[in-house]
């Protein structure tokens, strides 16, 4: 599948992992976005419902089993390259409760942590991406 330059809208799924008031984050290590924090999540697989596809990016990018919960929300990112649009995801980000495992990079993650609210307020982020992640700590007090 052609994520540069595509003829469509791709699918993406993406977990906002809380516990005990902090947050998890991968460092992407692949475009776009590489080498900035990021919400735990990838392209969803053909024949996986998006609850599915977001529990299988967490595991494969932080090594935490989770159980995808509420619908935080559906966005898009866009990023045109003069008259061509570079990348288009739909993405859906879900409220994730760890089931078992330790955070721990894997997968196409470079670094992964948990981070509080005010760690979180340093971070260059996408505003709707902090608006998400702010979401889902709100939701877990």
């Amino acid at each position: 599948m052609q994520r540069e330059y595509p003829s469509q809208a791709l699918v993406g799924v993406g977990a906002l992992i809380v516990e005990n008031g902090r947050v998890a984050l991968i460092k992407r290590g692949k475009a776009p976005l590489l080498g900035e924090w990021s919400i735990p999540g990838g392209l969803l697989e053909l024949g996986e419902t998006t609850r599915q596809g977001a529990e299988r990016e967490a595991l494969e990018e932080t090594g935490l089993v989770v159980r995808a919960t509420e619908l935080l929300g559906v966005f898009d990112r866009i990023v045109p390259e003069g008259k061509r649009t570079l990348y288009h995801y739909v993405l859906i980000d879900f409220l994730c409760e760890v089931v078992s495992g330790e955070l721990r990079a894997s997968g196409d993650a470079a670094d992964a942590r948990w981070f509080t609210r005010a760690e979180i307020a340093r971070l260059t982020l996408p505003e709707d991406t902090r608006e998400v992640i702010e979401s889902a700590l709100s939701k877990c007090l």
